[in-house]
């Protein structure tokens, strides 16, 4: 508004500024409240009084039309931003209740299993999103840790329903089952009673041992990486594919257990389909395989961390798809043998 006076003290009464005194109020609501709006728009009543006067146009009818649309757009603009105030009342109400939401679905995974340290990362697709249809868990167990990483079909409710009810029958049978196929033939009966149609989730089941020894069973999910404490990385490929949970009839016998013997400083990445299929601008997906040196940090979380931010950087935008993310790093720390 100074900026509009300046410009009218500059220009003369012919060229007839006053009328953007109006700018001031309708700014002040797209931040402030109704009560600055009004405030505001008092000061650029003002305003364009002190300068229809110093023009000479105090009386005239363009200061009163100037005059009427200062006063319009007050009204209009503590109105607006009355509206926006409630709208923000409103979201903030619905980030709360997500936020409750993904403390009960996605809770925070132990830091140490035996003498594998976890870390896990999710990014969601959408900016104001805070759970979705990817999953993951870690389950600790006198003899076993267990953990999944999957991929739910479709978006919205429904994928976060099935969502959880899948993490529900992963927590209820990792514990107690003997085998990690006993485990994913629980999670298979309990999608079949809640799934229709094509529904079907993708996932990898993991089960890591005293010996050091990583389990896996792979529904139809992007393969595991693994990085050795050389720096060689490769994916823990399935022997033979099978299909996702929710799909069995499709299939032979469901997927095959393979194994890989982790030694100190390897680590084990299971991952969504949202970190491979990230594009960037040139649609190139993301390279994750020639990336996974961003996991080379100390500190598990800040190697998940640095990868994540090298993922959004890839894409240089929202992802288009949810990500999640778990890592499990075989602890090489001097004393970690004596602690377990």
């Amino acid at each position: 508004m100074l900026l509009v006076a300046a410009g009218d003290v500059l220009a003369g009464p012919d060229v007839g500024l006053l009328a953007l005194f109006a700018l001031g109020p309708a700014f002040a609501s797209v931040s402030g409240s109704a009560r600055r709006a009004v405030l505001v728009g008092v000061f650029a009543f003002a305003l364009c009084s002190a300068a229809s006067a110093y023009d000479g146009l105090f009386l005239t009818r363009r200061a009163a039309v100037a005059l009427a649309t200062v006063a319009g757009a007050t009204v209009a603009a503590s109105l607006a931003a009355r509206l926006r105030r409630g709208v923000e009342r409103e979201l903030a109400g619905v980030r709360s209740v997500a936020e409750a939401a993904q403390r009960v679905l996605l809770r925070p995974v132990p830091r140490l299993a035996g003498h594998m340290r976890v870390a896990v990362s999710y990014t969601s697709a959408v900016a104001e999103a805070r759970i979705g249809g990817d999953l993951y868990e870690v389950v600790n167990g006198p003899q076993v840790t267990r953990a999944i990483v999957g991929d739910v079909q479709g978006k919205g409710l429904e994928a976060v329903e099935t969502a959880a009810l899948v993490l529900g029958a992963f927590r209820e049978a990792a514990p107690d089952s003997p085998t990690l196929q006993h485990v994913g033939a629980r999670l298979e009966r309990a999608l079949n009673r809640r799934l229709e149609g094509e529904e079907f989730v993708t996932a990898v089941l993991a089960e890591v041992d005293r010996r050091h020894t990583v389990t896996l069973l792979n529904y139809g999910h992007p393969p595991p990486l693994l990085m050795r404490a050389d720096g060689t990385v490769q994916l823990a490929e399935p022997p033979e594919p099978a299909p996702p949970l929710g799909l069995a009839a499709l299939g032979p016998n469901g997927p095959s257990p393979h194994q890989v013997q982790l030694r100190p400083g390897d680590q084990m990445l299971l991952y969504t389909d949202g970190v491979t299929e990230a594009r960037n601008r040139r649609g190139e997906f993301y390279p994750l395989t020639q990336r996974a040196f961003r996991l080379k940090e100390h500190d598990p979380e800040a190697a998940l961390e640095a990868l994540r931010q090298d993922v959004v950087e890839h894409c240089a935008g929202p992802l288009g798809d949810d990500a999640a993310m778990l890592l499990l790093r075989y602890r090489d720390e001097p004393g970690a043998e004596a602690e377990m």
